[in-house]
């Protein structure tokens, strides 16, 4: 699929020719934990993170996560691209 610029629904390829975003569903979990400021647990390269979400920015064309650790507030930064699975804690 080729990339629609950046207001389109895709971003591109990422370095491993993988799709950079989440499906519908994926983005309605995280657009859902942003706003009510609700936990997720995101897997990537064989870990898991509990985190919460702050918010979705685009640097350089990768979209990024950029969210807190729930119990100690550090502020972790993932890229969508990197993420294989992402699921709403409640």
């Amino acid at each position: 699929m080729q990339s629609v610029g950046t207001w389109g629904w895709w971003w591109g390829r990422g370095r491993d020719d993988r799709l950079m975003a989440f499906s519908v569903v994926q983005y309605d979990r995280l657009e859902h934990a942003i706003s009510r400021g609700l936990r997720l647990a995101l897997a990537r390269r064989g870990t898991e993170y509990l985190v919460i979400p702050e918010r979705l920015r685009i640097e350089h064309g990768r979209e990024i996560i950029v969210a807190r650790h729930p119990s100690t507030g550090s502020r972790l930064e993932l890229f969508v691209d990197d993420i294989e699975s992402i699921e709403l804690v409640r």
